[in-house]
C-alpha cells in the first residue's frame, strides 16, 4: 500500500520539491514532480536546471522519449509514467493516480488556505487507511 508523507511548514513549495526530489535522486529513487498548472511545471522546470547551487537535478516532462531514464519527471495533466517509486505533488487535492506510487509526498505551505487542503487530504488518506507520516519542516534547522 503507498505510504503517505506530509511535509508541512513549506516556506517555498517549489523549493521543498527540489529538496525532496535532490535527496530522493541521491538515494537511488526515482521521482514523478506532479503540477497543477504548466505554469507551476515551466516554474520548476526553470528552478531543477540550477539545483543544487553548484549542479542540477537531470529531469524532463513525463512525455519525453527520454523520461525511463531520468530520475526526475515533470508532470503536468498526464497519467503515463515511466516509473512509480515516489510521488510528489504540489496539488490541491489529491491526485487520482497518487496509489501507483510506493510513496507520496504531500508539500504544505503555511498559507491558510493551503493548510486547510492540506488537512482535508490528509483526512482522505487517513480515512482510507493509508500509512501517514508528517514532518514540520518549521522545527527543522
Amino acid at each position: 500500500m503507498t505510504k503517505v508523507d506530509f511535509y508541512t511548514g513549506s516556506t517555498d513549495k517549489l523549493r521543498t520539491a527540489c529538496q525532496l526530489s535532490h535527496k530522493a535522486m541521491q538515494n537511488g529513487v526515482r521521482v514523478v514532480l506532479s503540477a497543477p498548472s504548466a505554469a507551476l511545471t515551466d516554474a520548476l522546470d526553470r528552478l531543477l536546471w540550477n539545483f543544487p547551487a553548484t549542479s542540477f537535478i537531470p529531469h524532463c516532462r513525463s512525455d519525453a522519449a527520454e523520461a525511463g531514464q531520468m530520475p526526475v519527471v515533470l508532470n503536468n495533466g498526464s497519467e503515463k509514467f515511466p516509473h512509480h517509486d515516489l510521488l510528489i505533488s504540489l496539488h490541491d487535492e489529491c491526485v487520482s493516480f497518487f496509489s501507483r506510487f510506493e510513496r507520496v509526498i504531500e508539500i504544505i505551505s503555511n498559507d491558510e488556505e493551503d493548510s486547510r487542503a492540506g488537512r482535508e487530504r490528509f483526512k482522505f488518506y487517513r480515512d482510507r487507511g493509508y500509512e501517514l507520516h508528517h514532518i514540520d519542516l518549521s522545527k527543522t534547522p
